[in-house]
This record gives C-alpha cells, sequence and structure tokens, in this order.
C-alpha cells in the first residue's frame, strides 16, 4: 500500500486538504493503489469542473457507485432522469416555498426542543449528534412527508441512515475492490437501506392511493403527482425521497454537530450569539419571522460549513478528456472535488484554520471567488435545500440558545471521522444548562 493511500484510508479529509495546500491549488494526481483520480481544488478549476464544462463530468464511476446502492439514480443521477426530478424538485426547494411552511418548521422544532427540558433540569449528559438528527429529522420528516410518518419510523430512519454512513466507508475509500468481495460494513448497509425502503415504500404508496390535492402540501405528494414528464414508478420516487432526505437532514445535522464544540472553544463567537438570541428571540419560541434578525447567528453557520462542510467530497468522471489548469485530465477518469480542502486554501482565505464568522459580515468586503466557499456544491448540480437548511439551521439553534446554555463534557479536539458525510470523529457529549431559572412551556 502506498503511502499516499494509507494517508487517505486513515484521514481521507485532511489527507486531501494538506495535497491541496502543498500544490497550492494546482491539480494533484493520486495514487491510491490501483486507482488513480485527479484532485482539484483551485477555484477556477473546480467551477470549470461543476459549472462551466458540468456536462462533461458526471456523478458516475467507482466513488458513486456504493452510494447508489441507497440512493439510486433520480435527483443524484445524470440524464433526462436526474432532469425529470430536478424540475419536479426545483419548483418545490424554492425560498417563497419554504417560507410558507417556517410556520409549521418553527412550531415542530420548538416542540423538540422543549423535550430536552428534563435533562437540563438533572443535567444528564446527551449524545449532540444523535440530538442534532433527532430535532432536525422531526422538521424534515414534515416538510416531506407530511403527516404520513410516525415518531417511531422517523427514528428508524435516523438510524437507518447512520449506520449507512459509517458502513459504507470502506467502499469510499477503496472503490476498486470488486463487488463479490465481501468488505467490512457491507451487511449493515444492506441492512439499513432495506430498513429505509420499509419506512419510505410504503408512505409512496399511501401518497399515491391519497391522490392529488390532499391534505397539505409536501415533497412525497410533489413528486407522486408532479405534472409533466414520463410516469414515475415507486423507485423513481424513493430514489428522490431518500436523496432529498439525505441532503436535508443529514447535512444540517452535521453542521449542527460541530458548532457545538466550535463554539466550546471561542467562548467570546458563544457569547455574541448568546446576546443576538436573547435580543431577537428572547425567551421565545423563535418565529420564522426572527430568521432574518439572526444574522450573527447566520454567520456563524456558514463558517461552521467552511471549516467543516458535511458534504466533504464530490466526485465526477470525465466522460471526455480535456485541460483543468494546463493537466490532461483522460476521459474516464476520476475527478475529485472536496470543499473541505478548498476552504483551507491559504491563497485564498486569510487564517484558513481559524473559526472566524467575521469573514462572513454582511458589510464585509466581498473579496471571495465564487468557488471559494461552496458547502452546497455548485452548478446546476447544487443542492436543492440550501433555502430549507436556512430556515431551519437559524431556528434550532434559537429554540436551543433561549432555553438551554450547552456545555461541552470532555473529548476534542475533533476531527472528521471516515464517513461519508464529515461527522466529527468520537461523541460530542453536551450538558444542557438552563438559560434562565424557569424554563417555558412549549406553545
Amino acid at each position: 500500500m502506498s503511502r499516499m493511500l494509507a494517508t487517505f484510508v486513515r484521514d481521507p479529509a485532511n489527507g486531501l486538504a494538506e495535497l491541496g495546500t502543498r500544490a497550492h491549488g494546482g491539480v494533484v494526481r493520486l495514487k491510491l493503489g490501483p486507482f488513480r483520480p485527479y484532485l482539484v481544488t483551485h477555484p477556477d478549476h473546480v467551477q470549470q469542473v461543476l459549472r462551466g464544462n458540468w456536462a462533461n463530468y458526471r456523478r458516475e464511476g467507482m466513488f458513486w457507485n456504493p452510494l447508489k446502492r441507497m440512493l439510486g439514480d433520480g435527483i443524484l443521477g445524470d440524464g433526462p432522469v436526474w432532469e425529470t426530478s430536478r424540475a419536479i424538485l426545483q419548483s418545490l426547494f424554492t425560498a417563497p416555498y419554504v417560507a410558507s411552511l417556517a410556520g409549521v418548521i418553527a412550531s415542530t422544532i420548538d416542540a423538540r426542543v422543549a423535550e430536552l427540558d428534563g435533562l437540563a433540569r438533572t443535567g444528564a449528559p446527551i449524545d449532540a449528534a444523535r440530538e442534532m438528527a433527532a430535532i432536525v429529522n422531526q422538521s424534515v420528516v414534515r416538510v416531506l412527508f407530511g403527516d404520513r410518518v410516525s415518531r417511531r419510523d422517523s427514528e428508524r430512519l435516523i438510524s437507518a441512515y447512520h449506520t449507512a454512513d459509517a458502513a459504507v466507508t470502506v467502499r469510499l475509500l477503496m472503490p476498486f475492490m470488486p463487488y463479490r468481495l465481501p468488505l467490512p460494513g457491507d451487511r449493515a448497509f444492506m441492512n439499513a437501506v432495506a430498513a429505509i425502503d420499509d419506512v419510505v415504500f410504503p408512505v409512496i404508496r399511501q401518497a399515491k392511493a391519497e391522490g392529488p390535492g390532499h391534505g397539505e402540501v409536501d415533497v412525497v405528494s410533489a413528486l407522486c403527482h408532479g405534472a409533466g414528464g414520463p410516469p414515475r414508478d415507486e423507485r423513481w420516487i424513493r430514489d428522490d425521497l431518500v436523496s432529498v432526505y439525505a441532503a436535508a437532514s443529514e447535512t444540517t445535522a452535521t453542521t449542527l454537530t460541530w458548532l457545538w464544540p466550535l463554539l466550546d472553544a471561542h467562548p467570546e463567537v458563544a457569547a455574541r450569539l448568546y446576546a443576538e438570541i436573547d435580543e431577537v428571540v428572547g425567551e421565545g419560541p423563535p418565529l420564522p419571522s426572527h430568521v432574518p434578525e439572526l444574522r450573527y447567528t447566520k454567520m456563524v453557520l456558514q463558517e461552521v460549513m467552511r471549516l467543516y462542510p458535511a458534504g466533504w467530497l464530490f466526485p465526477r468522471m470525465a466522460t471526455e478528456s480535456e485541460q483543468i489548469g494546463g493537466t490532461r485530465v483522460k476521459a474516464g477518469s476520476m475527478v475529485l472535488i472536496s470543499p473541505y480542502a478548498t476552504h483551507r486554501l491559504e491563497g485564498f482565505w486569510d487564517r484558513p484554520l481559524v473559526f472566524d464568522p467575521e469573514r462572513f459580515a454582511p458589510d464585509a468586503p466581498r473579496r471571495r471567488h465564487r468557488y471559494v466557499y461552496f458547502p452546497f456544491g455548485g452548478g446546476p448540480h447544487q443542492c436543492l435545500g440550501q433555502h430549507l437548511f436556512y430556515m431551519d439551521a437559524p431556528l434550532i439553534v434559537a429554540a436551543l440558545l433561549s432555553r438551554f446554555r450547552p456545555v461541552s463534557v470532555g473529548g476534542g479536539p475533533f476531527t472528521p471521522a471516515r464517513t461519508a458525510l464529515l461527522r466529527p470523529r468520537g461523541r460530542v457529549i453536551l450538558r444542557l444548562r438552563p438559560a434562565r431559572t424557569t424554563l417555558r412551556s412549549p406553545r
């Protein structure tokens, strides 16, 4: 095993970031055993792959094969199937659509956060990753599935996604291994996929049976009854729902998990964040109308995503040969784009390893290249869930901090785990101290 392969397997996110830094953003040919992809980190080159000549770089190849066993094609694929899915989903995940659901999202979050009051009174520790996922899950499930998914089934989804994310690691780190050779995690991954299907397929069948115009607007109804394009079978709808759920819930939960150790390490940021929420939200509950006023909260979240973007690796396969930054990339080659690596390039960020929300202040000079910061991807495949994130995440932070003052319990410093999403290695454990002497009741 080559030294580069050993580094990639041991600490893939930091391994790629180190290579990108050493090359000053130049294209790097990786030697990962028999697998030799190109690492692209310079914003100009990222723009070429994700936007300028995006049609030449498809979401196919060895890195996608493990994920497609769970996510399928649909919105995470390419070609006509992706175009149809994108057209339907893009009409939903707009700022006005998310705003129309904001009241439901806010009340769902507030009710779920209120369930932590007992733990705050007793001082019992909580697992931040687990609790963030549970809070996010409640709001995202409501947006995607309406009232068709029970609390028990929504918790099954969380568990299955977390299992799949960890179990697929070996396949992602060694994508050249043939599927006829069983690897650690394969069985757990497929069991997780089966658990997800057990929840999602009955919801699709229920939505189809109800017909269009039933109850509140939700994503599963739109996918089942969306106008235009070819008829959509259950598998196609399932693939889109599973993909959108992963993008909407797991990305937000992962970002919020990283937030707490960063605030613990930077008390001056935490103090300013608390002050803003006290001023804007007070004793709560947080409302959709508060979100535009939570400017520093948004800056903090943006900086968390700069240092720890949940989607840390965007693989693409070149369909035709072309030059990227003077390097000839042959047809059929894999190109790896890592926001984690690009977000750490010294030529484009001042003190790139320092957590500094002021980078995103509204009055800060707009000096950044469009593709020096891209936690949601870019080009035609840019994540559709941005508007939902910027409604969901600030409301969750506000709901938590209007009630509690989370305190980290041991652990750290935290580094990225070897998972498909950029989760912290090790458990982030918190104790929730009441922000005030008396905790308010949920509305």
